[in-house]
């Protein structure tokens, strides 16, 4: 089946093969080498000088490292739909206190709301999704991080789940102190492992901090990582699978990779707005996918029988309250734009477009 959901999302054959390999002693030498590649090719096709990691959880356990590791008190959560929102939620549920920035879906977190929140408020953290994947608006987190550098004590930490390594994020030149993703995005994984990249003042703030937990512990992290080792059992296929897929990201080169799911983007985007029309506000739109309002009305869940019927491939529903008021397609990782030509000729047919 080819999935054309926003993850988990079709994965390469090559890339199910790496993670059908034997596993390693994860103590062993052979373990330490291959996972000091990993992340270090890791680092070179996110560029950043930054530590980066692999944790064995979705993205949902580093919203919890960040919060736990890096918020003292308070944090600033910036929501924008499901994802956001419940970024905040999860801040709550392990104490700590949080103010929220709430816009409507499809609407993005402005530069000023931040700014209006962080002089009214006095926060430990900022809590940001790059790319919120329920309405598929991208926020304008380079404008964020230009407010940021005002506040040098408040870390500011980035979901990044279904954007990073699809979008061009800077980590460096804008001060994000954890960037964290599933590697069932635009990685082309199969869901079950996290990448997060760590700041030197993410380091500093987990110091400060005394129930970090265990699992989720960012020094541990940190002082494992610098043997080549991980806290507790990796997730070794994951490990396999990144190594493989890195090394095929820096062969196609990052700029060429951000290029294609660009066109990727435009092609469906295209496509929605002469159809149905674009869901998130204009100028804000996701390029690892697209989330259309359904003007047509058109049966999802029909479209759906008759694409897997046909052509073994779906593609998603609103998420949430947008179920049947909008519809999504991802167009990220190893996908092609011939894929996304493909796929939308076969809507064409179904719905008879």
């Amino acid at each position: 089946m080819k999935l054309f959901i926003p993850g988990p999302i079709w994965c390469r054959d090559e890339v199910l093969k790496e993670m059908a390999k034997q596993p390693l002693g994860h103590r062993s030498k052979h373990f330490t080498t291959l996972y000091l590649g990993v992340l270090e090719k890791l680092k070179k096709a996110l560029n950043t000088q930054c530590d980066v990691h692999v944790s064995t959880s979705s993205g949902s356990g580093v919203w919890e490292l960040a919060v736990r590791n890096c918020a003292r008190k308070r944090v600033l959560s910036c929501e924008c739909g499901a994802f956001s929102n419940k970024w905040g939620d999860v801040a709550e549920l392990n104490g700590r206190e949080v103010v929220r920035i709430k816009v409507e879906p499809g609407k993005a977190v402005k530069a000023d709301m931040v700014a209006d929140a962080l002089k009214k408020n006095q926060v430990d953290a900022v809590l940001y999704c790059h790319n919120e994947t329920s309405t598929g608006v991208t926020n304008p987190i380079a404008a964020v991080a230009e407010v940021m550098r005002d506040y040098p004590d408040v870390l500011f930490l980035v979901d990044a789940v279904s954007s990073l390594t699809g979008i061009e994020l800077d980590v460096d030149k804008l001060g994000i102190d954890i960037a964290l993703a599933s590697v069932q995005k635009a990685f082309g994984i199969p869901p079950g492992a996290a990448v997060f990249t760590a700041s030197p003042r993410a380091y500093a703030r987990a110091k400060e901090i005394k129930d970090r937990g265990y699992y989720f512990d960012l020094l541990a992290f940190k002082s494992n990582a610098e043997k080549g080792q991980t806290l507790v059992t990796p997730c070794e296929p994951h490990i396999y699978a990144l190594n493989y897929q890195l090394d095929a990201m820096l062969a196609e080169g990052m700029a060429n990779r951000y290029s294609r799911h660009k066109q990727m983007a435009e092609v469906v985007r295209d496509w929605a707005r002469k159809n149905y029309a674009l869901f998130p506000e204009k100028g804000f739109e996701s390029n690892t996918l697209t989330c259309a309002t359904n003007t047509r009305n058109t049966d999802i869940s029909a479209l759906n029988k008759e694409l897997l019927a046909k052509h073994d491939c779906v593609i998603s529903d609103g998420y949430g309250e947008l179920k049947g008021k909008t519809f999504r397609i991802a167009h990220m990782g190893d996908m092609q734009v011939s894929d996304m030509r493909q796929l939308l000729q076969w809507i064409d047919e179904i719905v008879g477009l």
